[in-house]
C-alpha cells in the first residue's frame, strides 16, 4: 500500500468507521501493518482465537484464517480473546461524524468515559434522548453488538491496561474499572479471557503491588494515535487559550488540575519517545478515575482522528490544500470539562484571546477550590456548573465581565445542572447546539465552537468568524457556501483556516 494512498482509509472503513468493512482493504493494510488503519478495525484468527490491532508485530495469518471486526466488543462476542502482544486496550478510538452514526458515536463516547461508573445503559439513553430499545437496536446494526456488550469489553480492557501499565492492587483495578466487588471482576475477567487477572498481570510484563517503600506512585499511561500529529500546534492553541491556576502549557507538556468526585489531583501529557503515543501521568489520589482520565484526555488532544482520511478530503480545496499539506496532523483540540469550555467561549466574546484568559484566570482565582500540586502555577479547580448556578451576577460582574455576559454565564451553570443543555461528547451534537442557542448570550458563532471543542464533534463549524472569513479571504456568505464541500470535516477546516493567520494571538478566544 502506498503511503500516500489515504483514500485506502475512507474506502476501508467507510467516511466515518462505522461502516461495512472492506475485506480487501483491511487485508491489504493489515499486510502492511499500515498505522493509518490502527483501531479502525480488528483482526480475529481463527486458528488462535486471539484478535490483534493491524499493526500487530506479530507473523501476519493465513488470508483464510482472517477474519476482522470494526470494534473490540464485537471481536470478544465472536469468542476471541485480546493479543497479548499489540494490545487491543492501546488502540486509538474512531471518530463518528454522518448523521446515522451520531447516535452510535455519542453512546460510544459516553460508554468510555462513564464505564467505570455505575450509570446505566438505560440513563446513557435517556441522556441522548432516544429509548433503551432504540439505542440497542441502533448499536447492534451498526456495531454489531449492544451498549452491555460494549461497556462490558471496555471495562475489561480498561483493567488489562491498568494491570500492564501500572502498580495498583487488583482491587484498586477492579473499581477503577468499574466492577462492583472484586469477586466480579475476577469472575468476568476469567470468564472472557481465560487468565485471572493476576496471571494476566505476569503474563503481561505488568507491575504488582505497592512500591517498596510503601508510597503511591503517580500513574505513567501510554495513549496511542494515528500519526502524524501536529503536536507543536496543538500545544500553542492551547497554550494561548489556557486558564491560569488551572492549565499550565509549555513547549513540551500540557498540565492541569483535575477533581473527579471526591478525588483531586493533576495530570500531565507530553510526547512519547516513539512520536506515535502521548505520556500522561496521573496523581495517585486519582488512580480509582483512571478511565474518566484517559477518555476526557483523548478528546483534549483528539486522539481519535483519522489524519489520513482528514488530509485527503481536505486538500482537495484551493484554499486549505497548501496549509493541509505544510502541517500534517492538525488535530481539533478538545476540552477535559464541557462547562469549562463553555465558559472559556463565552468570556471570549468580543475580546482578545488575551484578554479572556485574563479574566477566566480571575474567575478561577475568585470561584475555584484551591487545589495542592507539584506545579505552583497549578493551584485551583476550575468552578463547577452546581457552584456558578449559585452565583449572583455582581460576583461575576466584580471579575471583569460585562452584566450581559455573567447573567448568560449564570444561565448555562443552571440549564447544566438542570440538565437541559449536556456538555459532553456523549450527547447529540446538534440538539446540543439548539439548547446552546436557545440561551441568552449564546448564538450561533459561540454554540458551534463549544460543539467543536467541548462537544467534540468534528463537523461544527463558526462560520460568523472574522478571522475565518478573512483567512480564507471569503465574506461569510461565500465561506458558509464554500464551507458545505467541506463536511464532515469542516471542524478540522477551521482550525486549518485559523493556522494561515499570522499571528495565533488573532485566533478566536
Amino acid at each position: 500500500m502506498e503511503p500516500n494512498d489515504n483514500r485506502e482509509v475512507t474506502d476501508a472503513i467507510g467516511r466515518d468507521g462505522a461502516g461495512e468493512l472492506d475485506f480487501e482493504a483491511c487485508y491489504r493494510a493489515a499486510r502492511a501493518r499500515d498505522r493509518r488503519f490502527d483501531g479502525c478495525f480488528f483482526i480475529g484468527i481463527s486458528s488462535t482465537r486471539i484478535y490483534c490491532r493491524p499493526i500487530c508485530p506479530s507473523r501476519p495469518p493465513r488470508r483464510d484464517h482472517m477474519r476482522f471486526f470494526s470494534n473490540a466488543a464485537a471481536a470478544e462476542r465472536a469468542g476471541f480473546r485480546p493479543c497479548l502482544r499489540c494490545r487491543p486496550e492501546s488502540a486509538p478510538g474512531i471518530a463518528a461524524v454522518d448523521a446515522l452514526s451520531r447516535l452510535v458515536g455519542a453512546a460510544m463516547a459516553g460508554i468510555e468515559e462513564h464505564a467505570i461508573s455505575s450509570a446505566h445503559v438505560g440513563e446513557l439513553a435517556a441522556a441522548l434522548g432516544v429509548s433503551e430499545r432504540h439505542l440497542r437496536r441502533v448499536t447492534e446494526s451498526q456495531l454489531g453488538v449492544s451498549p452491555i456488550e460494549l461497556k462490558q469489553t471496555q471495562r475489561l480492557l480498561l483493567a488489562k491496561r491498568l494491570l500492564r501499565e501500572t502498580s495498583l492492587s487488583l482491587t484498586e483495578i477492579a473499581f477503577a474499572s468499574g466492577f462492583g466487588s472484586v469477586r466480579r471482576f475476577n469472575a468476568s475477567f476469567k470468564s472472557r479471557y481465560g487468565l485471572n487477572p493476576r496471571a494476566m498481570r505476569g503474563r503481561c510484563g505488568g507491575a504488582s503491588g505497592m512500591p517498596a517503600d510503601g508510597n503511591p506512585v503517580h500513574l505513567n499511561l501510554k495513549l496511542e494515535f494515528r500519526p502524524p500529529l501536529a503536536w507543536q500546534n496543538l500545544l500553542a492553541y492551547l497554550r494561548f487559550r489556557a486558564i491560569p491556576g488551572v492549565e499550565m502549557v509549555d513547549a513540551t507538556h500540557y498540565r492541569r488540575t483535575v477533581a473527579m468526585g471526591d478525588a483531586t489531583g493533576w495530570i500531565s501529557v507530553s510526547m512519547h519517545e516513539s512520536a506515535t503515543a502521548l505520556n500522561l501521568e496521573i496523581s495517585p489520589d486519582l488512580g480509582l478515575h483512571a478511565g474518566a482520565i484517559i477518555a476526557r484526555v483523548k478528546h483534549v488532544f483528539d486522539l481519535g482522528s483519522a489524519p489520513a482520511a482528514v488530509s485527503e478530503h481536505l486538500r482537495q480545496d484551493s484554499i486549505l490544500r497548501d496549509t493541509v499539506e505544510r502541517i500534517p496532523g492538525l488535530r481539533v483540540a478538545g476540552a477535559f470539562d464541557g462547562f469549562e469550555l463553555a465558559v472559556r467561549t463565552v468570556l471570549g466574546q468580543q475580546i482578545s484571546v488575551k484578554g479572556a484568559s485574563t479574566v477566566a484566570g480571575r474567575w478561577a482565582a475568585a470561584l475555584g477550590a484551591p487545589v495542592a500540586t507539584p506545579y505552583l502555577e497549578l493551584n485551583r479547580l476550575a468552578p463547577t456548573a452546581t457552584d456558578m448556578a449559585a452565583r449572583q451576577e455582581g460576583e461575576l460582574s466584580a471579575l471583569g465581565m460585562v452584566g450581559s455576559r455573567a447573567r448568560c454565564l449564570i444561565a448555562l451553570a443552571k440549564a447544566v445542572v438542570d440538565r437541559r443543555v449536556n456538555l459532553s461528547p456523549a450527547s447529540d451534537a446538534l440538539d446540543q447546539i439548539e439548547r446552546l442557542k436557545g440561551l441568552a448570550g449564546i448564538g450561533p458563532w459561540t454554540a458551534n465552537y463549544i460543539a467543536m471543542r467541548a462537544l467534540h464533534w468534528p463537523d461544527a463549524f463558526p462560520a460568523g468568524d472574522l478571522m475565518l472569513a478573512r483567512a480564507a479571504n471569503l465574506k461569510h456568505k461565500l465561506l458558509e457556501a464554500r464551507a458545505e464541500a467541506w463536511r464532515p470535516w469542516r471542524a478540522y477546516a477551521a482550525h486549518y483556516l485559523w493556522q494561515r493567520l499570522p499571528d495565533p494571538a488573532n485566533q478566536p478566544v
